[in-house]
């Protein structure tokens, strides 16, 4: 399922980010990834599906810092935001932006603290990517999207609301992206419950996310007892993933994923994942 060819000279140099697999007809390579440092101010993040817990902030940038460290070593440039003290959720950069190979569109949280994190991230984008933007009544979390070659899936959420899947459609299909719904049950985003582990495969809680939704891809499921498992980055032919779901890693690995692993536990108490800590850009 996740074994794959042995990639060519070309291929070597490309990055294929949490969207799943690169548009092979693209000329533009995947080398960015975009963060920002962890607030002191995450102790006062966003909750909806999870109990607050105390946070260990040295813990929680000694975890970021070290995701970033694996991101560099695979390749990617690091650009990193300005600080955000005074926005708790700010690590969590992915949900700002949706971007693909021809444009980036800006999003607009279902959470209204979050709608000033997004100046930065457009000034970043900006030289980048030609920028669209979602609005009222429109809402989005990038942490809710999901590029899969051609086809653009949503789960409809509490960030994230008919009227911006909408929007997202039409900036989209002008480019040859189809844009379609999911459910998803129990959890923050559509990839708190699936992500891309391989060219042609996805790993998913089916709990949260029906593998059903995904017909044309190959169906990792989660370990019963580790249901925040699903949430991994792909680059190139290596999953990035949170080091404490070791049953679900096992799975990975027994279909053919190279894994790296990195601490995430602190992350996790804000309800972020891996995939919410770094925008990748193409």
């Amino acid at each position: 399922m996740c074994a794959q060819p042995k990639p060519s000279a070309v291929q070597r140099s490309e990055v294929t980010c949490r969207y799943g697999s690169r548009n092979p007809d693209s000329p533009i390579p995947m080398s960015i990834a975009i963060t920002r440092a962890v607030p002191a101010s995450i102790v006062r993040c966003e909750l909806t599906h999870l109990q607050r817990e105390p946070i260990d902030l040295g813990r929680a940038r000694a975890e970021h810092a070290r995701l970033e460290s694996l991101l560099v070593e695979l390749g990617l440039e690091l650009r990193r935001l300005p600080q955000a003290p005074d926005m708790p959720d700010s690590v969590f950069v992915d949900d700002m932006a949706v971007v693909l190979d021809e444009i980036a569109v800006l999003t607009r949280s279902g959470a209204p603290s979050r709608h000033a994190e997004l100046e930065s991230v457009e000034e970043l984008l900006r030289p980048l990517r030609p920028l669209s933007r979602i609005e009222a009544p429109g809402t989005m979390d990038g942490g809710d999207v999901l590029v899969l070659d051609r086809e653009i899936v949503v789960g409809l959420t509490t960030r994230t609301n008919p009227s911006g899947v909408a929007q997202l459609r039409h900036y989209a299909a002008p480019y040859g992206y189809s844009v379609r719904t999911v459910p998803v049950r129990g959890c923050l985003h559509l990839q708190s419950a699936v992500t891309p582990v391989g060219r042609r495969s996805l790993l998913a809680n089916p709990a949260w996310a029906s593998p059903g939704d995904f017909p044309e891809w190959d169906v990792i499921e989660t370990h019963a007892s580790e249901p925040f498992g699903a949430n991994a980055i792909l680059v190139g032919e290596i999953v990035v993933y949170p080091e404490a779901h070791v049953r679900t890693r096992e799975r990975l690995e027994a279909a053919g994923c190279r894994v790296r692993t990195v601490p995430a536990g602190e992350l996790a108490k804000a309800e972020g994942g891996v995939t919410c800590c770094a925008l990748m850009v193409r």
